[in-house]
């Protein structure tokens, strides 16, 4: 078997070969080349020991912060190549950086401390592919299986957890009994674990997910987001869900692209329904409020973990107008429709009918499919029109407006935003003549009900 490897990193294996060390590709690069991708970055081990590897690479620029545990960045090309000394470890009082490390001269050794099969193999262009413990054979069969004791590699990092339910939606693995009652029985690990590094892990795990995931890891994912429990099993009393709420999210989030936001607010779209339920006098629910509701708590779950400020924005405001374009495709004439398209912007309404779309058909009994086309005629009709959706596309500026003799003050923008919902609504004509003559009036009417005051 021959794996290829990028020439600058060829060359770092090389010289360590050449001067009498073993050099070995290790980890998630092996993993992903055995699958056909291209990895993200490359890895390298060897019996070599650190300042061994310092003095092979003294030419090279060093980052030495690992030395420490072991590991040299060797800066080569466009980005650093880690190089570590075979080791194994003591244990991981903190559940994430063991309390001690040997250097080892063991390949077999270094790969049996690592966390899943797929990710123990290591591979030389000379001797070929070490696979101790049947990662190539788990890859083939679909199988994450943790190395050696499960229960033991989770407990010396919480966070090997979800990342073998990162993998599993990834590379569509279905975990072995014993590997999958180990991440159940320690998945309430997670909470002593800090929150952007489940943040993170949670964030290559959703683009992936399929509705399956859920059900399959509905232990790992409730202790990574406590909000979400109170969704498991919540029957919604209502003709158009089939499903309990945890279960209709998972199709809700399987439904929309894979893009970062759009998963995040199908995840968190219905978080504040077991808050906001109510059974009416003929025992059909109700949640009233759930969508606004549902935007703070989003806020609130993403703060708590970290997210961007832009993200937990984006978010929110999904959240909270989702089922609007549902609302919209109901109703007669596109007044509405524009206003929304001013205040939200094209990209979010897209978003907005990418989730509400999700969102009904993750009903199990959708309610009313065609609604979301006829939203999404009107909206590209809107936007074929080229229309005013911010001052800046109106046919005069401020500038005009100052040059007309309006005063310089809030007055100014109050106008430039009067003109533009009018001509957004189709009042008037987006031409400088009309828009200026509107501008007068409304500056007069300002200055008659100043006086009046």
């Amino acid at each position: 078997m021959e794996l290829s490897i990028p020439v600058p990193v060829l060359a770092l294996m090389e010289r360590l070969e050449d001067r009498g060390f073993e050099a070995w590709a290790v980890g998630g690069c092996v993993r992903d080349r055995l699958l056909g991708l291209a990895p993200h970055d490359w890895d390298l081990c060897t019996d070599a020991l650190p300042g061994e590897i310092a003095q092979v690479f003294e030419d090279f620029p060093l980052v030495r912060a690992g030395e420490k545990h072991g590991t040299i960045a060797v800066v080569t090309g466009r980005q650093p190549v880690e190089i570590t000394t075979f080791r194994t470890e003591g244990g991981y009082r903190d559940h994430r950086r063991p309390d001690w490390v040997h250097f080892e001269k063991s390949l077999r050794e270094d790969l049996a401390r690592r966390d899943f099969t797929i990710n123990a193999m290591a591979y030389n262009p000379h001797r070929g592919l070490a696979d101790p413990f049947g990662g190539q054979a788990d890859l083939a069969d679909c199988i994450l299986r943790a190395v050696g004791e499960p229960e033991k590699r989770f407990r010396e990092d919480g966070l090997r957890i979800l990342r073998g339910v990162r993998f599993a939606a990834r590379f569509h693995l279905t975990p072995e009994p014993r590997t999958l009652a180990a991440m159940t029985a320690l998945a309430p690990t997670l909470n002593g674990l800090a929150r952007e590094r489940i943040f993170g892990e949670l964030c290559g795990f959703l683009p992936a997910a399929c509705a399956k995931d859920f059900q399959t890891f509905w232990p790992v994912i409730t202790a990574a987001v406590p909000a979400l429990a109170p969704m498991l099993g919540f029957r919604q009393h209502n003709p158009h869900h089939a499903f309990d709420v945890y279960t209709h999210t998972a199709y809700v989030v399987a439904g929309v692209p894979p893009e970062l936001p759009l998963r995040w607010a199908a995840l968190l779209h219905d978080v504040a329904k077991p808050a906001c339920f109510t059974l009416d006098e003929e025992g059909v629910g109700h949640f009233r409020g759930h969508a606004h509701r549902g935007a703070e708590m989003a806020r609130e779950i993403l703060g708590q973990l970290h997210a961007p400020r832009a993200l937990q924005d984006r978010v929110a405001t999904l959240i909270a107008y989702h089922g609007v374009t549902r609302d919209l495709g109901r109703l007669p004439g596109d007044r509405p429709l524009r206003r929304l398209l001013r205040r939200l912007g094209e990209e979010t309404l897209w978003d907005l009918l990418a989730l509400d779309r999700a969102d009904d058909s993750g009903k199990g009994t959708p309610s009313d499919p065609a609604a979301f086309d006829r939203f999404e005629a009107s909206l590209r009709q809107i936007l074929a029109e080229q229309p005013c959706l911010t001052t800046r596309d109106l046919a005069i500026s401020g500038r005009d407006l100052l040059e007309l003799g309006l005063p310089q003050g809030p007055e100014l923008g109050r106008i430039l935003q009067t003109l533009l919902e009018e001509v957004g609504d189709g009042r008037l004509p987006n031409t400088p003549e009309v828009l200026l003559r509107r501008a007068e009036v409304l500056h007069q009417r300002h200055n008659a009900n100043r006086r009046k005051s």
